[in-house]
């Protein structure tokens, strides 16, 4: 990255990620299968579960409200719930251990037909994989939003979303944001068609 104008550098490097995220065939593919699996979860009377640390919670608890909200349009409330509510956290972890935050939850949570995504920069957040255990054992479809390379999370999730490239959690979440954005959109251009008559 240049120096000499940091501001410009910054930004051309967020499109060189989003560039090589767009070039990769199973971006597309991927992003695809999230949105049919968020759509037919809803169908079926199923809920969204997220998670992920940091800025990755952040992003999850982003991807729920949105959900539980508006987004584009009015339109009916969606289950969907993000696990960061700090008191089940700092219970479960005084108890259990930080690894067991997110499991707990799901176990507790999450029924078979429902869909978990797991956000993590790494692929390697040991309180998202065993969330990802158990969600499996449960019979959850799982999502993984990762990067580099997907760590051991990309091998255990249903639908894997690699942001290839990137090497730094922010320009990583930068593109996480972009898919979660873009398959809220895809849901309810699904469910909600008269919402974007118009557009």
């Amino acid at each position: 990255m240049s120096h000499a104008d940091p501001v410009r550098a910054s930004f051309e490097e967020a499109l060189t990620t989003l560039q090589a995220f767009m070039a990769a065939p199973e971006s597309y593919a991927n992003v695809q299968r999230f949105v049919d699996a968020a759509a037919g979860t809803f169908a079926a009377g199923g809920k969204l579960l997220a998670c992920g640390n940091g800025g990755s919670m952040c992003d999850a608890m982003h991807f729920v409200e949105e959900w539980t909200g508006r987004f584009r349009g009015d339109r009916a409330a969606l289950p969907a719930i993000s696990m960061g509510d700090p008191s089940q956290l700092t219970c479960i972890a005084n108890d259990f251990g930080f690894d067991e935050v997110f499991a707990r939850q799901v176990e507790a949570l999450g029924r078979k037909g429902d869909l978990l995504l797991a956000i993590s920069t790494s692929g390697n957040s040991p309180n998202c994989l065993r969330a990802i255990d158990v969600a499996k054992r449960k019979g959850l479809t799982v999502v993984g939003l990762l990067g580099k390379g997907g760590g051991k999370m990309k091998a255990l999730v249903d639908i894997p979303i690699v942001v290839p490239l990137a090497q730094t959690s922010d320009r990583i979440q930068e593109v996480h944001i972009k898919v979660i954005h873009i398959v809220i959109e895809a849901v309810e251009r699904r469910m909600f068609p008269q919402n974007y008559a118009a557009r």
